[in-house]
């Protein structure tokens, strides 16, 4: 005899909700633009608002009572997590080993246009100024501390690595030791 199937409920927004756990089914578009929403903003009403669900705060109260849901949420999270670091090492890499010919080339340039401007990479450059004199001065960013912040962000990866390496090291002997013992 085989017992009846209990469901499970949430209090959310003072209203009863259902918990679902559905698997292996594909999320709809507007579930899954609820996810994107929801992981730039954190607000499901705001989220299922943006989604174009009717009533979005029962809605988004709903949505993140799904596993299928909140699993989607923590894997666009993490992405944008991931997302962001690899920018930042990026953008540290080029300020710290990127040229500066074109700023060079900007200081030789009389009259530069908005053309000229738009073609030169000045990512280096933190400031420029035109003194009364004519002269043109033009300062970059830290190379130094760009490097240095390049390398606190690789610390952590490295430091992740380590403990990986630890822990596979640690399940081998501990394995050796078993084959030993029999």
């Amino acid at each position: 005899m085989t017992e009846p199937r209990q469901e499970k409920f949430l209090l959310i927004y003072g209203e009863r909700v259902m918990k679902t756990n559905l698997r292996n089914r594909r999320l709809t578009e507007s579930e899954q633009e609820f996810c994107e929403y929801f992981a730039w903003c954190g607000d499901a009403c705001r989220a299922a608002a943006s989604a174009g669900y009717e009533e979005p705060k029962k809605s988004g109260a709903h949505l993140l009572c799904r596993n299928d849901i909140r699993k989607r949420i923590d894997a666009i999270c993490e992405t944008m997590i991931k997302s962001s670091r690899m920018r930042a090492c990026l953008g540290y890499e080029k300020l710290a080993l990127g040229g500066i010919a074109d700023a060079v080339k900007l200081m030789y340039i009389e009259n530069p246009s908005e053309e000229d401007l738009t073609r030169l990479d000045l990512f280096n450059v933190s400031e420029i100024k035109r003194p009364k004199d004519g002269a043109m001065e033009i300062k970059f960013f830290d190379r130094l501390k760009a490097l240095e912040k390049l390398g606190e962000l690789n610390e952590g990866e490295t430091a992740k690595a380590a403990t990986l390496f630890e822990a596979l090291q640690n399940s081998t002997k501990a394995l050796e030791r078993a084959d030993g013992d029999e």
